[in-house]
């Protein structure tokens, strides 16, 4: 049976949706404009003023001169050996800390945790953590990328709260047929939790496809750049590796403009595809410890 709406509720239904649909106009609009304007013809495109609803003169002329530049290829190679290494990693050792985090009988449970949680507002400084890097020899490697980000301690508090979840009997019950701590972790909890070590994956791939502050200061040769850095390398220096090919100073502006968007749209597009088939463990993941009973 439909239930019969009173006025004021479908005044306020209707003024719901008028609202929404503006959020989603307002939401999606930043990206639908960088869409536009990087298939737009340049010279057009720096004339055009206001709102930018459709592409002008269509044409791939910026994607054909980004995909040249050989630097979006060794980037994006790059930034996928970071990604696939960082996460097997970001997971293992995220998990292992979560379970010792999420154990009952650890005598020091709570003094860990307030120094794990102390780190997420203090730390020792730029200086002194790029000589522990350099120190350890991984100046100017991958491993400079990889290895000081190995575990985020937001994601560490999420997949303990995720951990502590699980009815302490189905532990018992493992631990009564001989299981240890490893089979558990994987066989058990990990499983179990599959919502949350989503939305932690996420998190941390997210993070890993868009960081480029540590590859700058630690990473000087080229080939190991990650994406992010060729990206911003590209956004800074392509007005002068266009006027170097013989453009003309207002031609040169128009091209830059367009290939700025292009290249963020070539960066960008990877996670976007990714993201809706984690979207439906996201708010399960995000959830999860909320209620207690």
């Amino acid at each position: 049976m439909k239930i019969k709406e009173s006025v004021p509720q479908k005044i306020f239904h209707k003024c719901n949706v008028c609202f929404m649909v503006l959020m989603i106009v307002v939401t999606l609009y930043p990206f639908m404009y960088v869409l536009f304007a990087s298939l737009s013809n340049a010279t057009l495109l720096m004339a055009h003023q206001g709102p930018l609803w459709f592409p002008i003169a269509p044409n791939l002329e910026a994607y054909e001169a980004v995909l040249k530049n050989k630097m979006i290829f060794s980037g994006y190679r790059n930034t996928v050996i970071i990604l696939a290494v960082s996460l097997m990693l970001n997971i293992l050792l995220t998990s292992f800390g979560a379970y010792v985090l999420s154990r009952r009988e650890i005598m020091i449970k709570k003094p860990l945790i307030i120094y794990i949680v102390f780190t997420m507002f203090f730390s020792g400084g730029l200086i002194p953590f790029y000589y522990v890097v350099t120190s350890l020899g991984m100046y100017d490697t991958l491993a400079a990328v990889i290895l000081p980000s190995a575990i985020n301690t937001f994601n560490l508090i999420i997949l303990r709260t995720g951990f502590e979840g699980i009815p302490v009997s189905l532990e018992e019950s493992a631990k009564l047929d001989g299981a240890g701590d490893l089979t558990i972790l994987f066989k058990i909890m990990m499983p179990l939790t599959l919502p949350t070590i989503a939305v932690v994956i996420l998190y941390y791939a997210v993070a890993t496809w868009n960081a480029w502050f540590h590859a700058m200061i630690f990473i000087r040769t080229r080939s190991l750049y990650p994406l992010q850095l060729v990206l911003r390398e590209i956004l800074i220096g392509c007005d002068t590796s266009i006027m170097e090919n013989g453009a003309d100073l207002g031609e040169a502006q128009a091209v830059s403009e367009t290939i700025q968007y292009a290249v963020i749209m070539v960066a960008t597009m990877p996670v976007l595809m990714i993201y809706p088939f984690l979207q439906k463990y996201f708010v399960k993941g995000v959830l999860v410890g909320a209620v207690k009973g």
